[in-house]
């Protein structure tokens, strides 16, 4: 069995269970090799966040009852593509990362400089 790892090289811990996330929808955001869109970002989404993602074309806020997704809300946890969560760095919206649940491929994508400067255990809720 592989041990993953989060970003700070500690054992990687769950997201969210409600709403049920990550790749392999057991909560945690492990990256696995089928797993290219890179699901390993634990976030608190927000309303801001979740207006830019629809945007740009994820619409994470609608329900899709038929896929079992339920729609998100501010103050979810959710695992999130790396690319994404860079881009909505770049462009000023990221969410919230919760370090100790955030795979480290994710380093692969972003530098643990950003993702400490958006770490909910920052004093961030």
């Amino acid at each position: 069995m592989t041990i993953h790892k989060n970003v700070l090289g500690a054992p990687l811990e769950m997201c969210s269970i409600e709403p049920m996330t990550g790749f392999t929808r057991e909560g945690t955001c492990r990256v696995t090799a089928d797993d290219i869109g890179v699901h390993g970002v634990c976030v608190q989404v927000t309303e801001e966040f979740l207006a830019f993602s629809k945007a740009r074309g994820n619409d994470l806020s609608t329900p899709a009852p038929l896929s079992g997704f339920p729609g998100l809300q501010p103050g979810d946890r959710w695992c999130l593509c790396a690319s994404r969560w860079r881009e909505a760095l770049e462009y000023g919206v990221a969410p919230l990362v919760n370090l100790a649940a955030t795979h480290e491929a994710t380093l692969d994508f972003v530098s643990l400089e950003d993702l400490l400067a958006y770490s909910i255990d920052n004093g961030h809720s």
